[in-house]
């Protein structure tokens, strides 16, 4: 029989069927023989690309990873940079937000993330924070965009009015959370970055100077 024109199997094809294995179903979904199933081929021929999951975790994160823009502070000053960044960051995490635990973890070896870390501390550097400050900043970051991303702090009410009224009276409007998620998340993240980088401000203005 001729051989097929294209391989069954490639890694961004195994990519994006983890990827949307953890999307719709958590990471607890994910195993080589469910993805194998998935992809209608056999387990072993994953192995021809990954060697085990946790290398298929690796690249799913950072294929992630790789959306968020971090251009902006070759281009911004670093409170605008701080900011777009931030706003880049969440929207590719909040999109795959079954993930984010993972991601929380640290960039380990994945280059994605490592160009991205690398890209914040040096951007922070260059603009005159001291070394252990930009590292700091990078942190407070992933922790606040992790967090932000990993749930819907609106979806967390149930919509029953009686629940509330009955027994929690500062609560009476709760139930209507749920319908206006987009706008209760999107504020509160939009909220907290601004007092972040306002708080950021004084303490560059106090340690190192006046924004330029």
């Amino acid at each position: 029989m001729p051989r097929p024109r294209q391989a069954l199997l490639s890694r961004q094809r195994i990519i994006d069927a983890a990827a949307a294995l953890i999307d719709a179903e958590g990471l607890d979904a994910l195993s080589t023989r469910r993805l194998a199933t998935e992809l209608g081929v056999r387990g072993p021929s994953l192995y021809n690309h990954f060697a085990n999951k946790d290398e298929i975790l690796d690249a799913v994160a950072d294929a992630i990873t790789a959306k968020v823009d971090v251009s902006f502070f070759a281009t911004h000053d670093w409170p605008d940079a701080l900011r777009l960044w931030g706003r880049s960051y969440r929207r590719a995490l909040a999109t795959h937000a079954n993930i984010v635990p993972y991601l929380a973890q640290g960039p380990g070896r994945r280059p994605a993330a490592l160009a991205m870390a690398d890209a914040v501390y040096g951007g922070l550097v260059k603009a005159g924070w001291p070394p252990a400050r930009a590292t700091h900043i990078g942190a407070l970051m992933r922790y606040f965009v992790a967090g932000s991303a990993l749930g819907s702090f609106a979806r967390g009410f149930v919509e029953d009015p009686q629940l509330y009224a009955a027994h929690y009276p500062h609560l009476s409007q709760a139930h209507r959370l749920a319908e206006h998620q987009q706008s209760v998340d999107e504020g509160a993240f939009a909220l907290g970055l601004d007092a972040l980088i306002d708080g950021l401000t004084q303490t560059y203005e106090r340690i190192v100077g006046p924004l330029p």
